[in-house]
């Protein structure tokens, strides 16, 4: 097999050349992008911690209840994040939530109106199936070198490298709420002299709606997933005490910060987890 060996298909090269041209030939579209997403970023924060903690988990639970109607999801979220706060780590923790946000953000609004195509047109959805197969098996480390190249470190690098990951999720689940739809209903919706614009809005986009709910709580769980790989690439938030528990062996401060991420993925979850009636 050495003649197969000796014929290696430079993919790395290339791959290299290509990230090399765009930096080479965009420098400006990339520095914009990185200045707004920072100002954005830093903005958010920046609010989020002029409020004490005790007012945020009062509009958590809120939300929750708001969301929920129901005691039970609310008391778990205002349990878990005064967990947060009684280990200290209340700061990263917005840190973290912040990037979750726009993260979610981004991906919801890409991840929407594709899913809703790719249901629309299977044959778009073909097409799209080894994309977005192959953004999610991609290693997510992988994704942080280019990521660095295009934005040098901090939380932009961090944010682009976890919509890569996480935009497969919201396409999905969206593009399988819109197909689950049943035939009937659309049926029965053009029937009444509904136009396509109304079937969506009215029809489909309302069943589907706990599809795409499934798809916004899988995006929340994955951005979370990223916290520490982020916090490789200069990314604040709960990730930096991981990688500093990795790097001085420290159990105390892994398992610390580790339950810290557990008790927020928890509330997130219970506070937008919804169910079909």
């Amino acid at each position: 097999m050495d003649w197969l060996t000796s014929h290696k298909l430079p993919v790395g090269v290339w791959l290299r050349s290509f990230f090399d041209w765009i930096v080479g030939t965009f420098p400006a579209l990339f520095e914009a992008i990185d200045d707004g997403l920072s100002g954005l970023i830093d903005a958010t924060l920046a609010g989020l911690e002029a409020l004490p903690p005790l007012v945020l988990i009062a509009a958590f639970a809120a939300l929750t209840w708001a969301l929920q109607r129901r005691w039970g999801p609310v008391a778990i979220v205002v349990g878990c994040f005064v967990y947060v706060v009684n280990q200290g780590y209340w700061d990263e923790t917005l840190e973290s939530l912040t990037l979750i946000l726009y993260a979610c953000l981004l991906c919801m609004g890409l991840g929407v109106p594709i899913g809703i195509r790719a249901a629309h047109y299977p044959s778009f959805s073909r097409a799209l199936r080894p994309v977005l197969d192959m953004m999610q098996t991609i290693p997510t480390f992988v994704y942080l070198i280019p990521m660095i190249a295009l934005f040098s470190i901090g939380m932009v690098p961090g944010l682009v490298a976890t919509l890569i990951f996480v935009l497969p999720a919201p396409i999905r689940l969206t593009e399988l709420g819109i197909a689950s739809v049943p035939p009937a209903l659309r049926e029965a919706a053009l029937a009444f002299g509904a136009t396509p614009r109304q079937v969506l809005t009215k029809v489909e986009l309302p069943y589907a709606f706990p599809q795409i709910m499934a798809g916004l709580n899988q995006t929340i769980m994955l951005s979370l997933s990223m916290v520490v790989i982020a916090a490789l690439v200069g990314a604040d938030g709960l990730g930096v005490p991981v990688v500093r528990a990795l790097n001085s062996v420290n159990i105390a401060l892994g398992f610390e910060s580790g339950l810290v991420i557990v008790a927020v993925a928890v509330a997130l979850d219970r506070m937008l987890k919804v169910e079909r009636a």
